[in-house]
């Protein structure tokens, strides 16, 4: 055991790793040698122990605070669609990747938090009663892991503000791109949703995803701030510069009140809880804060895990893998999961979607593309609907590979404005997102 410690402290983290507390057990048997994979961002292969066996993991270290180095959401070019996490590294040119927030797996695909790329909202969380993954206590179905364009890294959560104003009146919205439309609700589906059909996203309830869709159903298409096709809820990619509005039960009563060539103004914002725009945000459950795991995490299911950890003054993350289901590593409880971030110095961190769509891909120095590092539990790679990147250097940010369109921050009069570089472009590319 004493050699093992010793190699603990041997390869420090350099980050304000904390000592073992003295008598108690340790989560962490070995850490290895760090390998750089780019400025400001290296590979360490790890071990734990546990009460069931050995758990082996791995873990990306990443550098804010160096200038060639940034983050952002790496997805398959729609909200509601899945690709493999490699695949989405490769194609944004990424140099690190990890996979990102559970999701409505079999069904629309489209993960449960709120979801930012590029400075650019693209969801908002679905209710509480429908999200997916493990129950983690004090968790809310908003908070996610994010980077700011601050460049610091922090949990925060995004709170949808959201109308429609017509001829009727105003009235509240209460989703964006989500696969649940709450119950009575309105539904904001823009471009980025994808081709799945949006009337998936009016079944079940708040709290049952199996509960007949809902009897009554409408759906407005707005372009321009007019309202140029209403009818039931369609299927396949909305036109570049419109957006959709799409309510269930009294929701659809509010929307059947719009009439084609209704002047409509619809507005939304995904608004952070700590005051910082998000550069990237990406959904998942707090597991530590101030550097102490989130008391009551379970500690019975044993399973793969992907976790995204930040230090203190969030410029420094590890992105974490740990193998599960196989012979020769058991996986981890959300429990030992806490304790283990905690001894590589984390400060805050929050599970990730685990199982078999844990994840970690990066690219060697020199090689042309990223590869699998971790050992996933699927018999083949998983395909999920977005994940963590990390660039180096003048990789470009957001949409570029992921098939929307290039946006680079530029001239304007906006606080945040952006240069559309690629058809097809937005209408307004405002981090609050368009009024159309």
């Amino acid at each position: 055991m004493a050699a093992v410690l010793a190699a603990v402290l041997t390869f420090s983290t350099g980050v304000g790793e904390p000592p073992p507390e003295r008598g108690a057990e340790r989560a962490l048997a070995e850490l290895g040698p760090r390998t750089q994979l780019a400025p400001g961002v290296t590979h360490r292969a790890l071990s734990t122990t546990a009460a069931a066996g050995q758990v082996l993991g791995d873990v990306v270290e990443v550098d804010l605070a160096d200038p060639a180095v940034h983050a952002d959401l790496i997805t398959p070019g729609a909200v509601a669609a899945r690709s493999p996490v490699a695949d989405m590294a490769n194609r944004s040119g990424a140099v690190a990747a990890i996979n990102g927030d559970f999701f409505d797996i079999g069904r629309t695909n489209a993960p449960a938090g709120p979801a930012v790329a590029d400075g650019r909202p693209l969801k908002a969380a679905v209710p509480p009663g429908r999200r997916m993954g493990p129950v983690v206590p004090s968790a809310e179905i908003d908070s996610v892991f994010s980077v700011g364009t601050d460049g610091v890294a922090r949990i925060d959560r995004l709170r949808l503000e959201a109308s429609a104003s017509g001829p009727s009146g105003t009235h509240p919205v209460v989703a964006l791109n989500q696969y649940a439309v709450p119950v009575g609700g309105i539904g904001i589906f823009t471009p980025e949703w994808g081709d799945v059909d949006r009337a998936r996203t009016l079944c079940g309830t708040d709290v049952d995803r199996d509960a007949p869709c809902a009897a009554e159903q409408a759906e407005v298409l707005v372009r321009d701030g007019t309202v140029v096709r209403a009818g039931p809820p369609g299927a396949g990619r909305i036109p570049d510069g419109e957006l959709a509005l799409t309510g269930r039960d009294e929701g659809a009563a509010a929307v059947r009140s719009l009439q084609v060539g209704d002047r409509v103004d619809v507005e939304y914002a995904l608004v952070p809880e700590s005051g910082h725009a998000p550069e990237l945000a990406v959904g998942g459950s707090p597991i530590m804060r101030g550097g102490t795991p989130v008391p009551g995490l379970d500690d019975r299911e044993r399973a793969p895990r992907s976790v995204a950890g930040i230090s203190g003054n969030g410029r420094h993350l590890w992105l974490l893998t740990l193998d599960g289901r196989q012979s020769d590593s058991v996986g981890a409880t959300l429990n030992e999961l806490g304790k283990l971030v905690r001894e590589l110095g984390v400060e805050a961190a929050v599970n990730l979607d685990g199982g078999g769509s844990s994840t970690l891909v990066f690219r060697d120095p020199g090689a042309t593309a990223a590869v699998i590092v971790n050992d996933p539990s699927d018999p083949s790679p998983r395909s999920v609907p977005n994940g963590i990147g990390i660039y180096t250097g003048s990789s470009e940010l957001g949409f570029r590979a992921a098939g929307y369109w290039s946006l680079t921050r530029g001239g304007g009069e906006r606080g945040w404005p952006w240069e559309c570089r690629a058809a097809p472009c937005p209408t307004d590319a405002s981090p609050a997102g368009p009024s159309v």
